[in-house]
């Protein structure tokens, strides 16, 4: 079943960023940023509170180190979101997003240090792998592997600090939705979810005000384009939450990286676009990576 939830999240946030990409002309780098929590936390507490109804646990009993735990992921992944716009605004944009994708391994090892859940051997050789191949994947064409870890633009340490954020994020909601106990699983992600985007509205909320006080009134003004963003972000971070509430962080972020591989396969079979061969093989290279981690991690 988390597989599935997995997949789903990965539509919603392949769709989410590009909605959210095409607002930059339109909003700074941190308002972008704060549409899909101004807009995503009043549908996460609406369907929160739909589930609790509809569920015959009703509400779980939320412990005291729940919120401290929110607050650290709900943070993190405002830091890790406001980076990686910033990488996409800089020239080398695509550097950025390679060294995003380093947040397969960071997962693997938070969740080992933090939440105690560490990968078996096949597990971690596996997402060595998965990493592998993403970053060939998502590497500008012809750029040699050596020259992208030897990076040192401002993309670069952009995209490494968004995949740190982005895995404390995911940690931070394994270890959040755990804590709440036996509920079943929708009733814990949708529960983290809510309080995570309350949170992160107000914080980011007292940041926009203070310096960008005239983007919130631009997000409301330009609701048609900005309301699918909070909406497809809702979708893919209750998807996120739901799966993590399965099944370990380390697991559901490798097999997130399906993103990149169906955007690839996608491009290649419909858009009938061309690709060298070494595509093809750091696709396969994910592939396996995916199926080591999903089966023997």
């Amino acid at each position: 079943m988390w597989i599935a939830v997995t997949f789903l999240a990965t539509i919603f946030q392949t769709l989410r960023t590009a909605a959210q990409a095409r607002l930059r002309p339109d909003l700074s780098v941190n308002a972008a940023s704060y549409v899909r929590y101004i807009l995503g936390a009043p549908i996460s507490i609406t369907a929160c509170a739909v589930v609790i109804w509809w569920s015959a646990d009703g509400m779980p009993t939320i412990p005291t180190r729940f919120w401290f735990i929110v607050i650290g992921a709900g943070v993190a992944q405002i830091i890790a979101t406001i980076a990686l716009l910033t990488s996409f605004d800089r020239r080398d944009y695509a550097i950025g997003t390679v060294y995003a994708k380093t947040e397969v391994i960071q997962v693997a090892v938070f969740s080992a240090v933090i939440v105690g859940e560490p990968l078996r051997l096949w597990g971690w050789i596996s997402v060595v792998a998965v990493l592998i191949g993403v970053v060939k994947l998502a590497s500008p064409p012809g750029t040699p592997l050596r020259q992208i870890v030897h990076q040192r633009d401002r993309a670069a340490q952009a995209g490494v600090l968004a995949g740190a954020g982005f895995a404390l994020a995911s940690v931070g909601i394994r270890w959040a939705s755990t804590s709440l106990g036996d509920h079943p699983a929708l009733v814990r992600g949708l529960v983290t979810l809510a309080a995570m985007n309350t949170i992160q509205t107000i914080v980011n909320g007292i940041w926009i005000r203070i310096r960008e006080p005239e983007s919130i009134g631009i997000i409301f003004r330009h609701w048609k384009r900005t309301l699918p963003v909070g909406a497809m972000s809702v979708g893919g971070s209750a998807s996120w939450a739901i799966a993590m509430s399965m099944e370990t962080a380390a697991k559901v972020r490798s097999l997130g990286q399906l993103e990149l591989l169906l955007t690839f396969l996608v491009s290649r079979a419909w858009l009938h676009q061309r690709h060298q061969r070494s595509e093809f093989v750091a696709s396969g290279i994910v592939l396996i990576g995916i199926l080591g981690v999903t089966l023997f991690g």
